[in-house]
């Protein structure tokens, strides 16, 4: 299961409440590009339009060895998901503050495939808190390999 893409800063602007895998809709140049990790998700998100939920602002770049003219690098791609999935995360989204967002981009056998959360937006407060915590859990596992 190689990972093609990664969203970096996910976890620290956002609380992850749930994932879930979901297939996508590419072309097949689209796919060779992202097999070569020709791909960002820092920025894209998931909306629901017309019955079924679309992933955009992802960055695909064109694959080099087949010309396109034309191509949008960052045109909404449909994603994948059982009905029951997504009347579930539909209701989820009504709820409101919450957000379905790319985690990150791998392949299982051929195919390639999406980890999207269920996300809500940290406040700054928050981001402070999660640093703090984080740099003294750093200094008592310092600490302790110190003293053994």
């Amino acid at each position: 299961m190689p990972t093609l893409a990664v969203a970096k800063h996910l976890r620290s602007d956002f609380t992850v409440l749930e994932d879930v895998e979901a297939g996508l809709v590419l072309t097949g140049a689209e796919v060779k590009a992202c097999k070569l990790g020709h791909v960002k998700l820092q920025g894209a998100y998931v909306s629901y339009e017309n019955g079924s939920f679309w992933l955009k602002k992802a960055h695909i770049s064109p694959y080099q060895l087949i010309n396109q003219p034309g191509y949008d690098p960052t045109r909404p791609r449909q994603v994948l998901l059982k009905k029951k999935e997504v009347d579930y995360l539909r209701g989820r989204l009504d709820e409101g503050g919450l957000t379905i967002l790319p985690e990150n981009m791998y392949t299982t056998r051929r195919l390639v495939k999406l980890k999207l959360v269920l996300a809500r937006g940290k406040k700054k407060y928050d981001k402070r808190a999660d640093i703090k915590k984080r740099d003294v859990n750093r200094q008592i596992a310092r600490a302790l390999r110190q003293k053994v």
